[in-house]
């Protein structure tokens, strides 16, 4: 088992930055595909980033609505993923997760998950 806690959202003008972190407990995430997916209301949770496991190169993919504005990399010392924001938009707004598992683009490839941190873009 391993447990995930985001951190990092908050209220951001658009056209600002943030960075959400992704703790991990109780598992080395090494060995876990990661991603960060996103839910605003009364909207499907979607899919926003994806990094292999580590030995599997590292290779990342974004969804084409925040290709060129988010990237998100690994710390496997610290355990931690992370997610950089860049350029928010209001569409943004949503709360954000972070999923350890096979990996891919569909919720179904993760089986540990996060509690969410909230982003706030304003316009």
């Amino acid at each position: 088992q391993v447990q995930l806690v985001e951190s990092g959202g908050g209220l951001v003008q658009a056209g600002g930055s943030l960075r959400l972190s992704c703790a991990a407990s109780g598992r080395t995430l090494m060995i876990y595909a990661m991603g960060w997916f996103r839910q605003a209301p009364g909207k499907e949770r979607e899919f926003v980033a994806t990094i292999t496991r580590s030995g599997s190169g590292g290779g990342t993919y974004s969804a084409d609505s925040v290709k060129g504005r988010f990237a998100i990399s690994r710390d496997n010392a610290k355990n931690t993923v992370y997610l950089q924001m860049n350029n928010l938009k209001p569409e943004d707004t949503a709360v954000y997760y972070c999923a350890a598992g096979s990996g891919g683009i569909r919720s179904q490839g993760y089986a540990f998950w996060g509690q969410g941190t909230q982003v706030t873009v304003s316009s």
